[in-house]
């Protein structure tokens, strides 16, 4: 493979994607073969958080086949946070000049991802987004539609982040943002990790962008997402708000 850059904007240098993993052997397969149609000249790195079920070793014999996929193999699950920082280092010790999130179990569709590499044409960090007019959820129950919609909306007046999808964790970043962003330790999890990455952004003046997806319930396999992983992003979220708000009202006094 020759210049090994996907044909969205040459500006912006080769794609890797990021896809965490634990037991997800079954998803895991199709997934890549449906990113590498849609984007040919993509790679993919998987980070497999030691996968009883052997998800892990079933990429492993992938990649041996394909130069476009990587494994990186964590010898315990510690949470999706911890899983895409480590992505994100390999990603960055490397000449890859976008880096984008996206789950193995097909509620993201790679079909979406060239929108989202050509939003950055314009933007530092581009958001699949459920929540603006033609985005959508599919199969959700109610509760979990209402659980989401609702992390987004106290997120967003609690912030005052003007993005309609804070905690959605299909995006492509600009390798800037990352090298900036990440230099300070994130610690945060689950719906916590997507506000936090989002809000360092903001915080840093880089570009934000949202174009719209359908996000599709998985069909194999449980979620991942856990009650403790909703109460870090409560105590977080309105700590983070209140910080800012209070830098805001220190810097008017300082300026009068």
């Amino acid at each position: 493979m020759s210049d090994q850059r996907d044909s969205v904007d040459g500006d912006l240098g080769r794609v890797l994607v990021v896809i965490p993993t634990y037991n997800e052997r079954e998803n895991i397969g199709p997934i890549l073969e449906r990113l590498h149609k849609a984007l040919p000249e993509t790679h993919a790195l998987v980070v497999d958080d030691g996968s009883p079920d052997g998800t892990g070793e079933l990429v492993d014999e992938i990649a041996a086949e394909d130069e476009r996929v990587h494994v990186l193999h964590r010898t315990e699950k510690a949470g999706l946070g911890a899983a895409y920082v480590a992505g994100f280092g390999w990603g960055l010790e490397r000449d890859y000049g976008v880096i984008v999130e996206m789950d193995a179990d097909g509620s993201h569709a790679p079909e979406d991802l060239p929108r989202l590499l050509e939003a950055l044409t314009d933007a530092d960090l581009v958001i699949g987004s459920r929540y603006i007019p033609g985005g959508k959820v599919v199969n959700w129950p109610k509760r979990r539609w209402l659980l989401s919609k609702g992390a987004n909306t106290y997120a967003k007046l609690a912030l005052g982040a003007r993005i309609n999808d804070i905690t959605a964790g299909f995006r492509a970043y600009r390798r800037e943002v990352l090298e900036k962003i990440t230099q300070s330790d994130v610690e945060s999890l689950g719906y916590c990790f997507q506000i936090d990455l989002a809000w360092r952004t903001v915080l840093a003046g880089f570009r934000v962008a949202e174009v719209p997806i359908t996000f599709v319930e998985r069909e194999i396999g449980v979620s991942k997402m856990g009650g403790g992983i909703i109460g870090e992003a409560l105590v977080r979220v309105a700590q983070w708000g209140f910080k800012h708000r209070a830098s805001q009202v220190k810097r008017l006094f300082t300026r009068s």
